[in-house]
């Protein structure tokens, strides 16, 4: 009998779930590609359930009207990792508390809001998160010149025996370099006028820009399908990267913290740069074909053979199958890296450009465990 009940109720649960989720499969996404921030509601309920799972953890609580009629919400929050950076966990609220939330509803009509506040009946506030949780990961910093290889080149890594990755990107989208327009960390503008500032596009690429941004991103492949962020876009990823460099098989893999832990092989044995029968054949590529070599402490990648299934960078900068980049990768000291690209793509822009953000050293940390969807159903 008890085995029964618990099949029912995880049939129950999956099936409330597969409904609020099917119209909407999101990763990481802009709070306002799903929800209308002009539309704010308040709800107060019971919660019935805790959905603690990438990309976004979701709360349901039963809320009942004036007539008496119930109705179940799904309130959506950031994802468990940042909840548990700011000290949350699954159990914060136990299933029957009582609950008000305050926040703006799903654009398609569904019985989702976003939590801009969740407060318990005892007054108390839960899963509020500071602006700058990225940046708390950071801890405290010892300052020191940039670590180097026997041969001389700095490390990309971490040293022996100790731990790290790269995150808090100073710019967030790909912007030409010179030029300064506000955005979000989504790459959302906070003018759309200033768009055709944004790079040299061609007049297509602009426009599809532009539709885009006023989309709030909402048909970004990787929200919608976990379609991994290639080029510059995985060094923009909340959840930051990891060098693994691997000198005996003349090869640097890069790790992500974000999208659906994807890894980027960069190789330095002087191969062309052509597709390889033992490798990836003459498919183009969600990362391209890389090669890397060291121009003195600059580890510089040139990379083509890329897809157009991704979106390169957050904004929703529009890209070809000609993309060509040029990576600039210089660790100036132990916990900045200096990051560079050249962007050569006739398909999409009138002329090669520039972009360059830094990257800071999260020490003695391991990169998030992340899953784009954590198996959702």
């Amino acid at each position: 009998m008890k085995k029964q009940y618990i099949q029912c109720r995880l049939i129950t649960v999956t099936a409330v779930l597969a409904a609020f989720y099917a119209p909407y499969v999101w990763a990481h996404h802009p709070v306002s590609a799903k929800f209308d921030t002009t539309q704010s509601v308040t709800l107060t309920g019971r919660v019935t359930e805790v959905d603690w799972a990438n990309p976004h953890t979701h709360i349901f609580m039963s809320v009942e009207d004036k007539s008496g009629a119930v109705k179940n919400w799904a309130i959506e929050l950031e994802s468990p990792i940042e909840l548990e950076w700011g000290g949350w966990r699954p159990d914060t609220l136990a299933i029957g508390a009582v609950i008000t939330v305050e926040g703006p509803l799903a654009r398609n009509g569904t019985g989702q809001i976003w939590a801009n506040s969740i407060i318990k009946e005892d007054g108390n506030s839960v899963f509020d998160l500071p602006d700058n949780i990225l940046e708390s990961q950071l801890g405290s910093r010892v300052e020191g010149p940039a670590p180097r290889w026997p041969d001389g080149h700095p490390r990309l890594g971490a040293e022996p025996g100790q731990s790290g990755y790269w995150s808090v990107p100073s710019q967030h989208s790909l912007v030409e370099s010179g030029v300064s327009v506000a955005m979000d960390k989504h790459g959302i503008l906070a003018d759309i006028e200033d768009a055709a500032n944004v790079a040299p596009f061609q007049d297509w690429a602009r426009d599809l820009y532009v539709m885009r941004q006023q989309n709030f991103m909402k048909d970004d492949p990787l929200f919608l399908y976990c379609i991994p962020p290639g080029g510059p876009r995985m060094f923009q990823v909340p959840y930051g990267v990891q060098f693994l460099e691997q000198p005996i098989h003349q090869r640097v893999t890069v790790l992500m913290g974000g999208g659906n832990s994807n890894w980027r092989l960069i190789h330095l044995d002087g191969r062309e740069q052509i597709g390889q029968v033992t490798g990836n054949d003459n498919n183009p590529l969600f990362f391209g074909r890389g090669l890397g070599r060291w121009e003195g402490d600059s580890f510089v990648v040139d990379s083509n053979g890329f897809n157009e299934s991704f979106w390169f960078s957050n904004g929703g900068l529009p890209h070809t199958s000609q993309l060509h980049l040029i990576e600039r990768f210089t660790r100036v000291d132990l916990n900045t890296l200096q990051y560079e690209v050249t962007i050569d793509d006739p398909g999409a822009y009138t002329r090669e450009w520039k972009s360059a953000w830094t990257l800071l050293w999260v020490a003695n940390k391991d990169l998030p465990d992340h899953y784009c969807q954590d198996n959702r159903p």
